[in-house]
């Protein structure tokens, strides 16, 4: 038989045949399935440092996936049969972590720089035999129907996840053979467990079929700590993957081991670690309900994490924590750090004014209504520093602000009388500027000119025609023609 002959070639059979025996024996009897997957686990560790023969040792393993008895491979000892399947799952799963373990990558010597490319030239090779190797395992599993191949699948599926997981995507420690193999394993743990997709495998249905969302998370946990940068990129790869997998409300119940590891790479030095966290904050937040966010204090920790990067010199990480904050702060409170953040920008070369403006221009603050007049002092700051900043060819910045500062005085008119004076003389000496800009195109002077003559209009309607007695003391030798003609349309009518 060819399951003997195999087992003899990796001697690993109960018995051995005398070669001075006239007559042929018959085949010996097979080994416990637990004693034969210990001992192969014991041999591919002892193989680890000589990759020729770990290669070998690999393809026969999985020879033996594909020509053994489903129903040996996956049989537990009759005399404690729960406890056995437990025993014989472990066994797979000490199986998997050995040949995985063939295939690992080399630990990070620190967090500044990755391993070089020599560290990885080995590991596609051996990822993609490790790769074979599994997928004939789970399409056994597949074939088999009794309950002892449903619960060693559950067993092994979060584990060859994880490895799957790891090497089909395109990475420094990956190859074209490598991800086509890891994809194959991938479609075949999804073809073993009849699991429709990702997302349904690792959440799973309920009444149907169980996900391994918390086995992978057991896989991952060991290595998901401050020192997570160690083991290599493949976590973060893993672990944002797999969040980003799982929707509501199949998350609030991990939400204790998912939230931590998403704050450590928003804690992150590299900015793109930060952007990753970003995201997998971002998603926690729209699938996990408001009142588990609010246990234990979590939207405090969450608003304390995300503020810290409104300030970050990186224009991309604080442009996605602007997006994230709106979805987790009281508008009051986030009012106060967009206000906080857009007053800062002038000490942030790499931040253009215009983005800055437009995404202010967006926030919550404005919807307000009369609610903002206890943010005017900061707001009115805001507003006037932009107003003095050119952001040429476009304007972008101006014009924004300038819609902000229509919907400001729209909404807090009972105070804006007593700023009339401050914000007067801002939008004549923006009236000014932009008429003597000879570098501005035509459209874009007039609707500078135009938005500002509608906040002066504003302003007047909430002075109760103060406006008009302040303009009357302008100094026409100051001002063209061009100006003085757009403030006489201002005299004559008001919009309140």
């Amino acid at each position: 038989m060819e399951l003997s002959s195999l087992l003899q070639d990796l001697h690993l059979s109960s018995s051995s045949s005398s070669s001075s025996s006239e007559k042929p024996l018959p085949p010996p009897p097979l080994p416990p399935i637990t004693e034969l997957l210990s001992q192969l686990r014991e041999k591919l560790i002892g193989a680890s440092d000589r990759p020729s023969e770990t290669s070998a040792l690999i393809g026969r393993v999985e020879r033996l996936f594909q020509v053994a008895d489903p129903d040996w491979l996956f049989s537990a000892a009759p005399a404690n049969q729960e406890g056995g399947w437990e025993e014989l799952g472990a066994a797979y799963v000490s199986l998997i972590s050995a040949l995985i373990g063939c295939a690992a990558l080399p630990l990070c010597e620190d967090d500044c720089s990755p391993p070089s490319a020599s560290a990885y030239q080995r590991v596609p090779a051996q990822a993609a035999t490790v790769c074979s190797a599994l997928t004939a395992l789970q399409g056994t599993l597949g074939k088999s129907q009794g309950g002892g191949g449903a619960s060693v699948l559950l067993a092994v599926a979060p584990p060859t996840c994880v490895f799957a997981v790891t090497h089909f995507q395109e990475q420094a420690w990956t190859s074209s053979a490598s991800r086509a193999a890891a994809r194959c394993l991938m479609e075949a743990v999804l073809r073993a467990g009849h699991w429709r997709d990702s997302a349904h495998l690792l959440m799973g249905e309920e009444g149907r079929s169980r996900g391994i969302l918390g086995g992978v998370l057991d896989v991952l946990q060991p290595h998901l700590n401050r020192d997570w940068w160690r083991h290599g990129d493949w976590v973060k790869c893993v672990f944002s993957w797999t969040l980003l997998q799982v929707t509501r409300p199949h998350l609030s119940p991990h939400l204790p081991r998912l939230l931590p590891p998403s704050l450590l790479l928003l804690d992150h030095h590299r900015p793109e670690n930060c952007m990753l966290g970003v995201r997998c904050l971002h998603h926690i937040i729209l699938h996990t309900a408001a009142a588990d966010l609010h246990q234990f204090n979590r939207a405090d920790v969450l608003y304390q994490a995300l503020f810290t990067h409104l300030y970050s010199p990186e224009a991309a990480l604080t442009q996605v924590t602007h997006t994230v904050t709106h979805t987790v702060t009281h508008t009051h409170r986030l009012s106060w750090f967009v206000r906080t953040s857009s007053w800062s920008e002038h000490k942030l070369p790499a931040l253009p004014y215009s983005s800055s403006a437009c995404s202010f221009s967006r926030s919550p603050v404005l919807p307000m209504g009369v609610a903002m007049c206890r943010h005017l002092c900061r707001l009115e700051r805001v507003v006037l520093s932009y107003l003095e900043v050119k952001d040429p060819p476009e304007e972008t910045s101006r014009l924004n602000i300038l819609e902000v500062l229509e919907k400001m005085i729209r909404g807090a008119w009972p105070r804006m009388e007593t700023r009339v004076h401050a914000l007067l003389c801002c939008l004549l000496r923006l009236l000014v500027d932009v008429s003597s800009d000879l570098e501005l195109s035509d459209s874009v002077r007039q609707q500078l000119i135009g938005r500002s003559c509608v906040c002066i209009k504003l302003l007047d309607a909430c002075s109760h025609g103060n406006v008009q007695l302040l303009l009357q003391q302008l100094d026409s030798s100051c001002c063209s023609s061009e100006v003085l003609g757009y403030l006489a349309t201002v005299t004559m009518a008001t919009d309140r």
